[in-house]
């Protein structure tokens, strides 16, 4: 049953789990910027996925792409060294972000499809994801 799922829910690239989309809005001290993976609108078979399900993966799913880093991500507060650990996620990174909290807002894709944006504390990623395609959430 797992194997048929991720093959009806399989994504055909990275740009269509996370599309291009611009999320207007640029983080303040420690915050990071990122982008939830878009649900997907229909199986790998056609058939169009239900707006209820799809909108149960876009509020459930806990991946997403680093858009941006404030100035204070990262770093120690008072110095502004790096943490001993370096950078954690920068632009480009793919990480698992807590199911809840984080200021949530969408904005519509050029297919007018909502693209959920979430501003997360930097200590609240929970670490890098190396294949964001194949990692799924699950209520």
């Amino acid at each position: 049953m797992e194997f048929e799922n991720k093959v009806l829910f399989a994504y055909n690239s990275l740009d269509e789990a996370f599309p291009a989309c611009d999320p207007n809005y640029l983080p303040f001290g420690s915050r990071v910027c990122v982008q939830m993976r878009k649900p997907k609108k229909q199986t790998a078979s056609g058939l169009y996925i239900p707006e209820d399900t799809k909108d149960c993966e876009l509020w459930n799913t806990q991946v997403a792409k680093v858009i941006s880093v404030g100035p204070l991500a990262f770093r120690n507060r008072t110095t502004m060294a790096l943490w001993p650990e370096n950078v954690w996620a920068e632009p480009g990174a793919y990480v698992r972000v807590p199911k809840y909290g984080g200021d949530r807002w969408t904005v519509k894709d050029s297919d007018g499809e909502p693209i959920m944006f979430v501003a997360f504390n930097d200590l609240d990623l929970g670490g890098l994801v190396p294949d964001p395609l194949n990692l799924r959430a699950f209520i």
